[in-house]
Protein backbone atom coordinates (compact mmCIF):
# COMPACT_ATOMS: atom_id res chain seq x y z
CA UNK A 1 0.00 0.00 0.00
CA UNK A 2 2.84 2.40 0.59
CA UNK A 3 4.34 1.65 -2.36
CA UNK A 4 1.26 2.28 -4.10
CA UNK A 5 0.87 5.18 -2.51
CA UNK A 6 4.15 6.67 -3.53
CA UNK A 7 3.35 6.16 -6.82
CA UNK A 8 0.20 7.98 -6.98
CA UNK A 9 2.12 10.74 -5.21
CA UNK A 10 -0.29 10.46 -1.87
CA UNK A 11 0.53 9.43 1.66
CA UNK A 12 -2.40 7.73 2.66
CA UNK A 13 -3.67 9.93 5.18
CA UNK A 14 -5.74 12.22 5.52
CA UNK A 15 -5.63 14.94 8.29
CA UNK A 16 -8.85 16.28 10.69
CA UNK A 17 -8.48 19.36 12.12
CA UNK A 18 -10.99 20.37 14.83
CA UNK A 19 -10.74 23.58 17.72
CA UNK A 20 -10.53 21.35 20.60
CA UNK A 21 -10.36 17.55 21.52
CA UNK A 22 -11.79 17.89 24.93
CA UNK A 23 -15.44 18.85 23.22
CA UNK A 24 -17.57 15.56 23.62
CA UNK A 25 -19.11 16.55 20.14
CA UNK A 26 -15.87 16.35 18.16
CA UNK A 27 -14.57 13.05 20.15
CA UNK A 28 -17.81 11.48 19.09
CA UNK A 29 -17.64 13.10 15.95
CA UNK A 30 -13.78 11.60 15.30
CA UNK A 31 -14.66 7.85 15.89
CA UNK A 32 -17.05 7.70 13.07
CA UNK A 33 -14.53 9.69 10.62
CA UNK A 34 -11.82 7.43 11.72
CA UNK A 35 -14.15 4.51 10.90
CA UNK A 36 -15.27 5.12 7.48
CA UNK A 37 -11.79 6.31 6.67
CA UNK A 38 -10.32 2.79 7.64
CA UNK A 39 -12.51 1.13 5.74
CA UNK A 40 -11.15 2.76 2.71
CA UNK A 41 -7.48 2.53 3.56
CA UNK A 42 -6.68 5.29 5.01
CA UNK A 43 -5.47 6.64 8.56
CA UNK A 44 -6.67 9.49 10.07
CA UNK A 45 -4.17 12.45 11.14
CA UNK A 46 -5.70 14.64 13.88
CA UNK A 47 -5.11 18.01 15.01
CA UNK A 48 -6.30 20.52 17.89
CA UNK A 49 -6.12 24.32 16.77
CA UNK A 50 -7.59 26.02 20.06
CA UNK A 51 -9.38 27.80 17.47
CA UNK A 52 -6.15 29.77 16.61
CA UNK A 53 -6.43 31.44 13.21
CA UNK A 54 -2.60 31.18 12.33
CA UNK A 55 -2.87 27.51 13.20
CA UNK A 56 -5.72 27.04 11.47
CA UNK A 57 -4.79 28.94 8.29
CA UNK A 58 -1.34 26.89 8.60
CA UNK A 59 -3.27 23.78 7.34
CA UNK A 60 -4.61 25.60 4.18
CA UNK A 61 -1.90 27.77 3.07
CA UNK A 62 -0.42 26.99 -0.25
CA UNK A 63 1.79 23.82 -0.05
CA UNK A 64 0.82 22.91 3.41
CA UNK A 65 2.20 19.65 4.82
CA UNK A 66 0.69 18.39 1.67
CA UNK A 67 3.56 15.28 1.97
CA UNK A 68 1.95 14.82 5.26
CA UNK A 69 -1.97 14.28 4.27
CA UNK A 70 -3.71 13.64 0.84
CA UNK A 71 -6.79 15.94 2.02
CA UNK A 72 -8.34 18.15 5.22
CA UNK A 73 -11.62 17.61 6.78
CA UNK A 74 -12.07 20.95 8.87
CA UNK A 75 -13.79 22.15 11.64
CA UNK A 76 -12.43 26.37 11.18
CA UNK A 77 -13.53 28.21 14.30
CA UNK A 78 -10.60 31.28 14.57
CA UNK A 79 -10.74 31.71 9.90
CA UNK A 80 -13.93 33.58 8.60
CA UNK A 81 -15.07 32.84 5.18
CA UNK A 82 -12.59 35.32 3.23
CA UNK A 83 -9.63 33.32 4.97
CA UNK A 84 -11.57 30.07 3.37
CA UNK A 85 -11.63 31.20 0.43
CA UNK A 86 -7.95 32.72 -0.04
CA UNK A 87 -6.66 29.11 0.11
CA UNK A 88 -4.40 26.57 -1.72
CA UNK A 89 -7.12 25.34 -4.08
CA UNK A 90 -5.05 21.98 -4.83
CA UNK A 91 -5.54 20.97 -1.73
CA UNK A 92 -8.60 18.61 -0.89
CA UNK A 93 -11.06 19.81 1.40
CA UNK A 94 -13.87 19.20 3.27
CA UNK A 95 -15.83 21.64 6.04
CA UNK A 96 -17.93 20.45 9.02
CA UNK A 97 -19.87 23.09 11.09
CA UNK A 98 -19.16 26.74 10.95
CA UNK A 99 -18.33 27.96 7.52
CA UNK A 100 -20.53 27.38 4.09
CA UNK A 101 -19.42 25.96 0.87
CA UNK A 102 -17.84 28.80 -1.44
CA UNK A 103 -18.27 26.30 -4.36
CA UNK A 104 -14.77 24.99 -4.46
CA UNK A 105 -15.04 23.02 -1.14
CA UNK A 106 -18.17 21.01 0.48
CA UNK A 107 -19.62 21.86 3.34
CA UNK A 108 -21.62 18.98 6.02
CA UNK A 109 -23.68 19.32 8.34
CA UNK A 110 -27.14 19.97 9.63
CA UNK A 111 -29.37 23.11 8.86
CA UNK A 112 -29.25 25.47 12.36
CA UNK A 113 -31.59 27.69 11.79
CA UNK A 114 -34.59 24.65 11.29
CA UNK A 115 -32.81 23.00 14.59
CA UNK A 116 -33.17 25.31 16.40
CA UNK A 117 -36.26 26.81 15.19
CA UNK A 118 -37.79 22.80 16.55
CA UNK A 119 -35.83 23.34 19.95
CA UNK A 120 -37.27 27.06 20.33
CA UNK A 121 -41.02 25.67 19.07
CA UNK A 122 -40.37 22.97 21.65
CA UNK A 123 -40.03 25.34 24.84
CA UNK A 124 -42.81 27.67 23.39
CA UNK A 125 -45.74 24.53 22.85
CA UNK A 126 -44.79 23.68 26.59
CA UNK A 127 -46.54 27.01 27.49
CA UNK A 128 -42.97 28.92 28.52
CA UNK A 129 -43.03 32.82 28.10
CA UNK A 130 -39.68 33.88 28.65
CA UNK A 131 -37.77 31.66 26.43
CA UNK A 132 -33.62 32.38 26.73
CA UNK A 133 -30.81 31.80 24.10
CA UNK A 134 -27.20 30.88 25.58
CA UNK A 135 -25.04 30.90 23.11
CA UNK A 136 -25.14 33.72 20.91
CA UNK A 137 -21.31 34.84 18.95
CA UNK A 138 -22.59 37.88 16.81
CA UNK A 139 -19.07 38.35 15.15
CA UNK A 140 -17.72 37.21 12.10
CA UNK A 141 -16.52 33.97 12.67
CA UNK A 142 -19.46 33.11 14.66
CA UNK A 143 -21.60 31.56 12.02
CA UNK A 144 -23.21 28.85 13.29
CA UNK A 145 -24.25 30.25 17.18
CA UNK A 146 -25.65 33.33 14.44
CA UNK A 147 -27.58 30.45 12.77
CA UNK A 148 -29.03 29.04 16.14
CA UNK A 149 -30.21 32.41 16.96
CA UNK A 150 -32.13 33.16 13.92
CA UNK A 151 -33.81 29.79 14.44
CA UNK A 152 -34.64 30.83 17.71
CA UNK A 153 -36.19 34.34 17.01
CA UNK A 154 -37.90 32.71 13.95
CA UNK A 155 -39.71 30.38 16.07
CA UNK A 156 -40.95 33.31 18.27
CA UNK A 157 -41.90 34.66 14.93
CA UNK A 158 -43.87 32.04 13.47
CA UNK A 159 -45.33 32.28 16.99
CA UNK A 160 -46.38 36.22 16.68
CA UNK A 161 -43.93 36.68 19.73
CA UNK A 162 -41.40 38.68 20.37
CA UNK A 163 -38.19 37.50 22.15
CA UNK A 164 -36.76 39.50 25.02
CA UNK A 165 -33.15 40.74 23.99
CA UNK A 166 -31.90 40.78 27.14
CA UNK A 167 -32.82 36.96 27.61
CA UNK A 168 -30.03 36.30 24.43
CA UNK A 169 -26.94 35.54 25.82
CA UNK A 170 -23.61 35.33 24.07
CA UNK A 171 -20.75 33.00 25.01
CA UNK A 172 -17.23 33.05 24.02
CA UNK A 173 -18.01 29.03 23.69
CA UNK A 174 -19.92 26.58 23.98
CA UNK A 175 -18.09 24.74 27.59
CA UNK A 176 -19.61 24.31 30.43
CA UNK A 177 -18.73 27.61 32.91
CA UNK A 178 -20.15 29.47 29.78
CA UNK A 179 -23.36 28.00 30.10
CA UNK A 180 -22.87 28.36 33.98
CA UNK A 181 -22.20 32.06 34.11
CA UNK A 182 -24.89 33.00 31.98
CA UNK A 183 -27.02 31.36 33.87
CA UNK A 184 -25.99 33.37 37.02
CA UNK A 185 -26.32 36.55 34.68
CA UNK A 186 -30.49 35.55 33.28
CA UNK A 187 -31.02 34.13 37.15
CA UNK A 188 -30.59 38.09 38.23
CA UNK A 189 -32.76 39.77 35.83
CA UNK A 190 -35.93 40.89 37.37
CA UNK A 191 -37.86 38.99 35.20
CA UNK A 192 -35.96 35.65 34.89
CA UNK A 193 -36.56 32.79 32.23
CA UNK A 194 -38.77 29.88 32.53
CA UNK A 195 -36.94 28.27 29.80
CA UNK A 196 -33.35 28.15 28.01
CA UNK A 197 -32.48 27.15 24.37
CA UNK A 198 -28.67 26.36 24.90
CA UNK A 199 -26.43 26.63 22.14
CA UNK A 200 -24.57 22.84 23.18
CA UNK A 201 -25.61 20.27 25.47
CA UNK A 202 -22.27 21.35 27.81
CA UNK A 203 -23.93 25.02 27.97
CA UNK A 204 -27.15 22.86 29.18
CA UNK A 205 -24.92 21.14 31.53
CA UNK A 206 -23.47 24.10 32.69
CA UNK A 207 -26.85 25.99 32.86
CA UNK A 208 -28.37 23.32 35.22
CA UNK A 209 -25.58 23.26 37.27
CA UNK A 210 -26.47 27.07 38.18
CA UNK A 211 -30.55 26.36 38.29
CA UNK A 212 -30.05 23.66 41.28
CA UNK A 213 -27.59 25.43 42.98
CA UNK A 214 -30.04 28.45 42.96
CA UNK A 215 -32.18 26.38 44.47
CA UNK A 216 -34.61 26.12 41.12
CA UNK A 217 -35.99 22.67 39.60
CA UNK A 218 -35.84 21.69 36.31
CA UNK A 219 -38.01 21.61 34.30
CA UNK A 220 -41.16 22.97 36.71
CA UNK A 221 -39.41 26.18 37.09
CA UNK A 222 -37.03 26.50 34.29
CA UNK A 223 -37.09 23.41 31.11
CA UNK A 224 -33.99 23.41 29.03
CA UNK A 225 -33.06 22.53 25.89
CA UNK A 226 -29.28 21.55 24.58
CA UNK A 227 -27.66 20.63 20.74
CA UNK A 228 -25.80 17.86 19.77
CA UNK A 229 -26.92 15.14 21.73
CA UNK A 230 -23.96 14.51 23.50
CA UNK A 231 -23.34 10.73 25.76
CA UNK A 232 -22.83 12.96 28.94
CA UNK A 233 -26.66 14.63 28.10
CA UNK A 234 -27.96 11.03 28.74
CA UNK A 235 -26.67 10.14 31.95
CA UNK A 236 -26.80 13.74 33.47
CA UNK A 237 -29.50 14.54 36.25
CA UNK A 238 -31.81 15.46 34.97
CA UNK A 239 -31.35 14.08 31.06
CA UNK A 240 -31.30 16.61 28.27
CA UNK A 241 -33.47 17.44 26.02
CA UNK A 242 -31.57 17.89 23.04
CA UNK A 243 -30.95 18.09 19.13
CA UNK A 244 -29.57 15.49 17.79
CA UNK A 245 -27.27 15.78 14.56
CA UNK A 246 -26.93 12.37 13.03
CA UNK A 247 -22.89 12.13 13.59
CA UNK A 248 -22.69 9.22 11.76
CA UNK A 249 -24.02 10.77 8.44
CA UNK A 250 -22.05 13.88 8.79
CA UNK A 251 -18.77 11.47 9.57
CA UNK A 252 -19.35 9.17 6.45
CA UNK A 253 -20.22 12.00 3.88
CA UNK A 254 -17.25 14.01 5.04
CA UNK A 255 -15.16 11.26 4.06
CA UNK A 256 -16.59 10.21 1.10
CA UNK A 257 -16.64 13.88 -0.27
CA UNK A 258 -13.22 13.73 0.63
CA UNK A 259 -11.63 10.66 -0.82
CA UNK A 260 -13.83 11.66 -4.44
CA UNK A 261 -11.98 14.51 -3.98
CA UNK A 262 -8.45 13.23 -3.65
CA UNK A 263 -9.21 10.89 -6.50
CA UNK A 264 -11.04 12.83 -8.87
CA UNK A 265 -8.29 14.66 -11.32
CA UNK A 266 -10.62 17.57 -11.83
CA UNK A 267 -12.27 18.63 -8.18
CA UNK A 268 -15.79 18.47 -8.20
CA UNK A 269 -17.90 21.37 -7.85
CA UNK A 270 -18.43 22.55 -3.63
CA UNK A 271 -21.76 21.13 -2.75
CA UNK A 272 -23.58 22.24 0.74
CA UNK A 273 -24.85 18.53 2.08
CA UNK A 274 -27.55 18.15 5.36
CA UNK A 275 -27.46 15.81 7.18
CA UNK A 276 -31.17 15.08 9.67
CA UNK A 277 -31.22 15.95 12.82
CA UNK A 278 -34.02 15.41 15.28
CA UNK A 279 -35.43 16.74 18.82
CA UNK A 280 -35.39 14.14 21.59
CA UNK A 281 -37.49 14.35 24.50
CA UNK A 282 -35.82 13.73 28.07
CA UNK A 283 -36.08 14.96 31.62
CA UNK A 284 -34.87 18.57 31.13
CA UNK A 285 -38.27 19.94 29.78
CA UNK A 286 -40.75 16.72 30.33
CA UNK A 287 -39.62 16.01 33.94
CA UNK A 288 -39.41 12.50 35.22
CA UNK A 289 -42.07 9.76 34.30
CA UNK A 290 -43.86 8.56 37.71
CA UNK A 291 -43.74 4.67 38.37
CA UNK A 292 -47.02 3.00 38.03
Amino acid sequence: MLARNLAQGRSGQIAVVVPYLDTPYFSELLQSVIRAARVSGYNVLIDQTDGDPEHERAFIADGSRRLLFDGVIFSPLGLDQQALTNRDRRLPLVILGERSSDGSFDHVGIDDVAASRQATEHLIDLGRQRIAAIGDQPYATGEAAQRRTRGFREAHAARGRTPREDLIISTPRFNRPDGAQAMEHLLDLAEPPDAVFCYSDLVALGAIRTLLSRGLRVPEDVAVVGYDDIEDGRFSNPTITTISPDKEMIATTAVERLLLRISSPTPPAGLELRAPHKLIIRESTAGRSTPG
